[in-house]
């Protein structure tokens, strides 16, 4: 297994996970021409994808979906939920995940789990080959028992850092936005993912990578020090996925 981000903000999510020939583009929240350039820098090419899997119906998890689908006659997985309330739901095909029940695209299997966000059905992802895990954990306000169930013993973990608290609240958002982000069905800020690096079984962990980093509201810096205090590790070891590159293959064995 390899996966690799397009980009991680929001401005834009995309993270490509491959297994075998299996290549799964999970969320696309950039335009299609933007995620054709960024596939490419990454060695793929767009009609090699087997289908597009979304968390949340968010625009810069979902601008791109409904075009790249129709394209490149892309199946879409996502909750009934979220294709209730998306902007484009005019897909290729539909594919309908319940949150609670694993399922197979070629040689990749997925376990989705429900998050905590203000979102109509949202769920994070782990992904198999059937010899390693890969969590990805972000747009989420709290934690919960069925999430760290869900993340523990894991290969490689790309895991939300979104904000600094203390910059969020210094920052220019409105009262309301900053009570929105801040609140249990936000988004992680960096010592909710420190604590929850702090409560997961790590002895396998090959990559942790901070990812959907605020650009207003924290340094990557900030970030990449609460994942190395969460994980107990030296801070060189831990991987930030940026908004204009998100980072490079990674490979899981």
């Amino acid at each position: 297994m390899r996966f690799a981000s397009l980009g991680s903000g929001s401005k834009g999510n995309a993270t490509l996970i491959e297994v075998g020939k299996t290549r799964v583009l999970l969320d696309c929240g950039f335009s299609v021409k933007e995620t054709e350039k960024r596939l490419l820098r990454l060695g793929c090419e767009p009609d090699s994808l087997d289908a597009v899997v979304v968390t949340h119906e968010h625009g810069d998890h979902v601008n791109g979906v409904g075009r790249l689908s129709r394209k490149y006659k892309l199946p879409v997985w996502l909750t009934v939920g979220t294709n209730e309330v998306a902007k484009d739901t005019d897909f290729n095909q539909t594919c309908f995940i319940d949150p609670h029940s694993n399922f197979e695209i070629g040689d990749l299997s997925l376990q989705p789990f429900p998050v905590p966000h203000d979102a109509r059905e949202p769920c994070q992802f782990v992904f198999s080959d059937g010899a390693v895990r890969l969590g990805i954990l972000s747009d989420l306000g709290r934690v919960t028992p069925h999430v760290l169930s869900s993340l523990d013993s894991l290969d490689a973990l790309m895991l939300e850092c979104n904000y600094d608290y203390d910059m969020l609240m210094e920052g220019s958002y409105p009262y309301s936005l900053k009570k929105r982000v801040s609140g249990d069905l936000g988004h992680l800020d960096n010592k909710q993912s420190e604590a929850i690096l702090k409560k997961l079984d790590l002895t396998k962990l090959q990559h942790l990578i901070g990812g959907h980093v605020s650009e207003k509201n924290n340094l990557p810096e900030f970030a990449r020090q609460a994942l190395y205090r969460g994980a107990n590790c030296e801070s060189e070891w831990i991987s930030m996925a940026s908004q204009e590159n998100g980072f490079d293959w990674r490979d899981v064995r």
